[in-house]
């Protein structure tokens, strides 16, 4: 039995941003001056991003208690009730993992070690069987791992979802001395943080997946490329990667095998093209980041002209779990073409944002109703966008579709690197294409005609339908300009813009035709198509008209106050503010 109290505190990136760094404060201050017998333990995300700041508190018996949404006051709270009173908190305490309906359909494998261990020390790794699989790897043969893989129907969960087993293959054939490993970790989807929370949660995961996938292919030098703005994934990444060199782990000779493997860091500098295989050598390279013509693909002739396999975090941190637990039992989680899990970024207008890892071929209703608790406010389900920019906007009549590749594709979106976006009926549609398109064509590196042109020409069409000034015949442009650009761009960054407003366009060309025929924002978003209007039941509180930046509302105290059109902005902050809905959209 333990004899001190352990409280984990969730350290990623999203615990930080809610305050866990002043809760942690707190606990250690609270610890140090009441010499209180706990353990105190720095954490990955647990995915109950909607419940941070969190702690997990476990008593010397067993018993665990989970606590969200704190304020730096409840750490001396907490530990008084448990050691003063040996009771909980009830205040803040929430559902734990085991007891919570969040995770009830989730299956951990990528993220089974996040929110548990402390990903700064390796030892709490090794506890948890951490670099057995490599044990085990580097007494096979490269060929029976890869076959592993392929019997595993794991598949490449950065974007297309290529099988990995075969992509393996294809660079241990190639005839080389000289071999290169990459971990792609240049996630630049909006509203995507999967890789940024396995890094933080379990680096280990990631280096012990690179170190066999480097001996199945004969590689002896890696690279992960990840964007310099995850500070704290680098910093973690840094600490485990020295660790597991003390621990020959990475190396020379690495565990008296005769294999020598190693990693560096490459920092992006937040390029969103970067992303992509050839663009991503490049920038290693020093170079620009630009996208290369295909072939030679990366297997043949890849980094510094030598053969070299690509994946991403989550591809490779499903690894080790493969090579302990058998290519069967991860095929079983998933589906007949595509085996095991995938984690995405719950966000947007959902209740339950946060990190969710779900076997494929989950369906989205369950992913956003069950799990993610449905739309926040009660309002309706509009949309859910699939594949960040990349992707495509699918509605409520597609909501029992499977999140697998084949099925998601058929719809019109994509699995992509696993970003989830989900929008209510307040989302204007025409907006979030125009949003999506926006942010493509701003990341264009502009190599090609039809991707640096062609995105223009389609973020043109649109912007003048958010702004009253469309026709009819722009629908038919858009639908005209989509396939070239697809066709004839060089990279997937252009062949997959348009998707976006392909999507909506399929699925939603009522908002469009709203925009254009009654010059009309069903959503009450597009600000050229909006007017404010304040009600007859306006209580005179003035709150409006202070909070206005441009001095658009008049009326005195106690009487219905009243907008400037010719003054008002649109921004929309007397409808936030107005404490009785006095404020509408027409």
């Amino acid at each position: 039995m333990k004899e001190n109290i352990e409280i984990k505190v969730g350290y990623a990136s999203c615990g930080i941003a809610a305050g866990a760094a002043e809760i942690y404060e707190r606990l250690e201050q609270e610890i140090e001056e009441n010499d209180y017998p706990v353990s105190l333990t720095k954490v990955g995300c647990v995915g109950m991003c909607h419940n941070e700041p969190l702690i997990e508190l476990e008593n010397p018996g067993g018993t665990s208690f989970t606590y969200g949404n704190l304020e730096e006051d409840d750490a001396g709270r907490i530990l008084e009730s448990h050691i003063g009173k040996n009771t909980s908190y009830e205040d803040k305490l929430i559902p734990g993992k085991a007891d919570y309906d969040y995770f009830s359909s989730q299956q951990k494998v990528v993220l089974r070690n996040s929110g548990i261990i402390d990903p700064e020390e390796i030892e709490e790794y090794l506890d948890r069987d951490g670099y057995a699989a490599l044990g085990e790897a580097l007494d096979q043969d490269g060929s029976e791992i890869i076959q592993l893989i392929k019997d595993s129907k794991l598949r490449g969960r950065g974007g297309a979802g290529f099988p990995t087993g075969v992509k393996w293959s294809f660079a241990r054939d190639a005839g080389s001395d000289q071999k290169y490993l990459i971990c792609n970790a240049d996630e630049g989807d909006p509203g995507a943080f999967m890789d940024r929370s396995v890094i933080e949660g379990d680096p280990h995961a990631l280096l012990e997946g690179m170190v066999i996938a480097a001996h199945a292919i004969g590689a002896d030098q890696g690279y992960i490329y990840c964007r310099a703005e995850y500070p704290l994934a680098l910093k973690r990444l840094s600490i485990a990667i020295e660790q597991a060199r003390s621990r020959d782990f990475l190396g020379n000779n690495i565990l008296d095998s005769g294999f020598s493997f190693d990693i560096d860091v490459s920092k992006g500098a937040g390029a969103f093209v970067c992303g992509e295989e050839t663009a991503l050598m490049k920038s290693i390279e020093g170079e620009r980041g630009m996208p290369s013509s295909r072939p030679p693909y990366p297997a043949q002739e890849g980094l510094f002209g030598q053969p070299t396999n690509i994946n991403n975090v989550e591809t490779l941190a499903s690894v080790p779990w493969i090579v302990r637990n058998g290519a069967e039992e991860y095929r079983e989680i998933g589906t007949e073409n595509s085996g095991g899990t995938k984690v995405f970024a719950l966000a947007g207008k959902v209740e339950r944002g946060g990190l969710v890892e779900v076997p494929i071929g989950t369906s989205l209703e369950e992913i956003i109703f069950d799990i993610g608790n449905g739309i926040e406010g009660s309002k309706d389900f509009k949309a859910v966008q699939l594949g960040g920019p990349s992707g495509g906007c699918l509605p409520e009549s597609q909501l029992d579709t499977p999140v697998d590749y084949e099925t998601l594709t058929d719809a019109g979106a994509i699995m992509g690197s696993g970003g989830m976006i989900v929008m209510d009926e307040d989302d204007c549609m025409v907006d979030v294409a125009k949003y999506f398109l926006d942010f493509t064509q701003e990341e264009s590196c502009g190599k090609c005609t039809f991707c640096r042109v062609g995105t223009k020409r389609m973020l043109e069409i649109l912007e003048r339908i958010t702004s009253g000034e469309g026709e009819k015949k722009d629908l038919e442009k858009l639908r005209k300009l989509a396939p070239k650009i697809e066709e004839h761009s060089l990279c997937g960054l252009g062949q997959t813009a348009p998707n976006p407003v392909l999507t909506t366009l399929r699925y939603f060309e009522d908002e469009y035709a709203k925009h254009i025929e009654e010059g009309s924002c069903p959503a009450g978003v597009c600000r050229e198509l909006i007017t404010y209007r304040i009600k007859d039941d306006c209580i005179g509180c003035t709150t409006c008209s202070q909070e206005c930046s441009v001095d658009a509302i008049d009326g005195e105290s106690g009487s219905r106050h009243v907008i400037n059109q010719e003054k008002c902005i649109q921004c929309g902050t007397c409808l936030e503010v107005c404490p009785v809905d006095a404020v509408e959209v027409v």
